[in-house]
Parts: C-alpha cells; sequence; structure tokens
C-alpha cells in the first residue's frame, strides 16, 4: 500500500474504482472533453515534466536552455547550489 502511494497509485476497492470512472466520464461529456484530448492533453504534460530540468518550491522552473532566469540567477546570487533545484 505504502509503496503504491509513493508511486502515486490509489488503492480502490473494485466499487469505488467504478464509481470514480463514471464521475470523470460525466465531467469530460459535461466539459465536451474527448479521449483524444485527454491522451493529447496527458502526453503534451509528460513531455514537459520531461523537459524541465530546473525546479523551485514556488513553481518556477526552467529547462536549462536559453539564459538563467531571475529566479535562478537570485538564489545561486544568494549562495544556493543550482543542484538544489535540479529535477
Amino acid at each position: 500500500m505504502k509503496e503504491q502511494q509513493e508511486q502515486g497509485q490509489l488503492d480502490f476497492d473494485g466499487n469505488a474504482r467504478e464509481r470514480l470512472i463514471v464521475w470523470i466520464r460525466r465531467r469530460m461529456d459535461e466539459y465536451g472533453i474527448s479521449m483524444e484530448a485527454l491522451g493529447e492533453a496527458l502526453e503534451a504534460d509528460a513531455a514537459e515534466a520531461r523537459a524541465i530540468k530546473y525546479r523551485d518550491a514556488f513553481g518556477n522552473s526552467w529547462n536549462g536552455q536559453g539564459e538563467k532566469p531571475d529566479w535562478l540567477a537570485r538564489a545561486i546570487y544568494a549562495g544556493q547550489s543550482i543542484d538544489h533545484f535540479r529535477c
């Protein structure tokens, strides 16, 4: 159970899982979200998450390309190691 929670998985009984699926499908119908659109959004989110190399506690992120962002430059100037922000 603990290992599943660490991996972001929840341990639902069969009935709770089915109710959750029904709820999600109803919300998708309500907002006009197709399975294809959901799949594309999930793939895009996964690609973005992979691309991020540095992140702070406030949600600022940087992919390591281009000029170093101000939030990271300030933190490094204040003495913080850049490795502290590595994802």
